[in-house]
């Protein structure tokens, strides 16, 4: 009779045809799949100091790049970061948070939800610092000049980019060059047919070109999902689950797909993920139903068999547990 596996153990070679296509070994491909802006606010701010600007929209993600001069972003929670010419920062929601030339620099404008600007006192500013074509401040060519794009609903951004997040992130032109930069100096300010389309796909790409080099950086704050993938156990089980969450998998089945025994395996995939491994396999079914719900037209029945789920109302219930309404609910809200 063969030993049982030790939770140690090695696991056995994977060969490619069992293991999946090789983009779909990527967890950060697969993360970064998400970003598809669907008329993002995209604009060009120019600020003489003193300036700061208040922002309570509750985007999901709004990206800062400063192309000259220097801002702070200053969250309500969280430490502040100050910003140079050529560094960029990511702000997800819901989060309140101010942008200004110094920490003590009370705001003078307000960023509500949809777009709106306001007064500190709630006043609506009715145009009055627009500056042109998707400009606006102080001055055109003030002496700090951001370019900001925001995610203006859920819609967007896939929820799992989301929960991979941290509120606030930034990266300084020292560990990144942004090559987008010259490309959204010329189209941002320009006035022509499909120009919302040609911006919405240059922010899809900031971004990902942005997180690609945060999450290749040893201190970024990546979920624990994502650092377990170096675990060759773990790293092994988490693959397994994200090529084919259709499988009927149990903690049986991926343990011996591992080489470890169930209690080995469930014992190592809580200490590195922090979650059971059939918690993290529903969450991550329920995850993939959100964004096939919001990127596709199948039926919640078609997206349930996709994700392991055996009727339209399992996955219902499942995900109205999880998200608070249900499939058909998220699928109108997202569009």
């Amino acid at each position: 009779m063969d030993a049982p596996a030790r939770p140690d153990a090695t696991p056995p070679p994977v060969s490619p045809e069992r293991e999946g296509p090789p983009s779909r070994g990527d967890p950060l491909a697969g993360l970064l799949e998400g970003p598809r802006a669907r008329g993002a606010l995209m604009i060009r701010a120019g600020f003489d100091p003193p300036w700061a600007v208040r922002v309570e929209d509750r985007a999901p993600l709004t990206v800062m790049l400063v192309v000259r001069g220097a801002a702070w972003v200053v969250p309500d929670e969280g430490e502040r970061i100050r910003l140079t010419a050529g560094d960029l920062a990511i702000a997800r929601g819901p989060g309140a948070y101010t942008c200004a030339d110094d920490p003590a620099t009370a705001p003078q404008a307000l960023i509500l939800p949809h777009g709106q600007c306001a007064h500190p006192d709630g006043r609506l500013l009715n145009g009055s610092m627009d500056l042109g074509v998707r400009a606006w401040g102080d001055r055109l060519d003030g002496s700090t000049v951001v370019f900001i794009g925001t995610y203006m609903g859920d819609g967007g951004i896939s929820g799992r980019l989301l929960d991979a997040l941290p509120p606030l992130l930034s990266l300084t032109c020292d560990v990144w060059q942004c090559p987008l930069t010259p490309l959204l100096a010329d189209e941002i300010g320009r006035d022509e047919p499909g120009q919302e389309v040609v911006l919405d796909r240059l922010l899809d790409l900031l971004v990902i070109a942005a997180l690609r080099a945060w999450f290749s950086r040893p201190e970024a704050e990546a979920p624990a999902w994502y650092r377990a993938m170096a675990d060759p156990v773990v790293g092994r089980v988490l693959r397994l689950v994200q090529h084919d969450p259709a499988h009927p998998w149990t903690v049986a089945s991926l343990a011996a797909k591992a080489g470890v025994s169930r209690a080995g395996l469930a014992r190592r995939f809580t200490d590195l993920v922090g979650e059971p491994p059939m918690t993290y396999l529903t969450g991550w079914r329920l995850a993939l139903a959100a964004d096939l719900l919001r990127d596709t037209d199948d039926t919640i029945a078609a997206i349930a068999r996709q994700v392991g789920y055996g009727s339209a109302f399992a996955l219902s219930s499942a995900f109205k547990r999880v998200y608070g309404v249900s499939p058909q609910e998220h699928r109108t809200r997202a569009a």
